[in-house]
């Protein structure tokens, strides 16, 4: 999460929004995620929807549903999850 913390446009939003006075100590820790363990490993692989979102320069948040059955959603490492291309979908997200 730091490395998002430290983009200018992110850290401008933060000092409107008052909360760039707690950053330093978050951004103070290593620039590396987290690693998914392997009890967050077995949940992620028993879901069967996920929303994954992100939010533009803009500030607008775009979430999308996918589901599936338990199964669909796979770790690859201990920083990767995939899920499967569905029929018509035309992705791999």
């Amino acid at each position: 999460m730091t490395r998002f913390a430290r983009i200018a446009s992110v850290r401008g939003v933060q000092e409107r929004n008052g909360s760039a006075h707690a950053m330093p100590r978050q951004l103070d820790g290593p620039d590396e995620p987290d690693p998914l363990g392997p009890v967050e490993q077995q949940f992620i692989a028993e879901r069967d929807r996920f929303y994954p979102a992100t939010v533009s320069e803009t500030g607008w948040p775009y979430i999308q549903h996918r589901g599936g059955p338990s199964g669909f959603l796979h770790v690859l490492d201990e920083h990767t999850a995939m899920c499967r291309n569905r029929s018509g979908t035309r992705s791999a997200d």
